[in-house]
């Protein structure tokens, strides 16, 4: 085991214990404050390792998403916020590990893949940087390409409401209402080599593009309710 490998599989008790007092109070906070609900959640794999790939449409997806899972989850972070103990402990405890900022792209994915093969559940927001509005946007093949090296499934995640709750270039938390729905796993086709394919990442791709978009669709008919 690579020494990389070695410090994204430790985990203390301790720093197990403290993810788990987090998201209760990241949980608990969104569920009082921000009124979130969620559905779906018979879809979430009970173990293994996993790709969440949620919509992205506000800084606060990050602890919203935690409500479908009470296993720790991983979240990429630039390293540059890992230059000060004890916020790097606490960054590292809550699910988060350090991406070179400027790396190139398979770096990062590499990173990615590490961290999926430790057995944990990985978030990866397949548009890229937040978007805005009701339409899920063009999807980078990220999620469905670290997918298919690591032979895990995808799991599709709308979260519909969050845009309102901290817009961009706002600071403040507003208490609006939030929904999260989760679907089906989508796995990546493996072809009759036993090797997936080009074809295979960008056709998984599409079809997590049209999943997150019912799910949206469907998350943001309950937050209107």
């Amino acid at each position: 085991m690579t020494k990389v490998r070695a410090k994204l599989a430790g985990s203390s008790r301790f720093e197990m214990a403290f993810y788990w007092l987090g998201r209760t109070l990241c949980v608990g906070f969104c569920r009082s404050y921000l009124r979130e609900s969620v559905d779906g959640l018979e879809n979430v794999p009970s173990d293994g390792p996993y790709v969440v790939a949620p919509v992205h449409r506000s800084n606060m997806d990050t602890p919203i998403v935690a409500i479908v899972t009470k296993r720790r989850l991983r979240y990429m972070g630039k390293d540059s916020l890992w230059k000060k103990q004890p916020f790097a402990w606490m960054l590292s405890a809550l699910g988060g590990f350090p991406v070179t900022r400027g790396s190139a792209d398979r770096e990062a994915l590499k990173r990615c893949i590490e961290v999926l093969e430790c057995g944990e559940p990985l978030v990866l927001f397949p548009e890229g940087e937040r978007k805005f509005g009701d339409e899920v946007a063009p999807l980078f093949d990220g999620a469905a390409y670290v997918a298919s090296k690591a032979n895990v499934p995808i799991l599709p995640v709308g979260i519909a409401g969050s845009e309102g709750v901290m817009p961009k270039g706002k600071k403040f938390i507003y208490p609006r209402k939030v929904h999260v729905s989760v679907g089906p796993v989508i796995r990546v086709p493996v072809g009759d080599n036993g090797k997936v394919g080009r074809n295979a990442i960008r056709t998984t791709t599409a079809e997590l593009h049209d999943e997150l978009q019912r799910l949206y669709d469907r998350a943001s008919e309950r937050v209107a309710k």
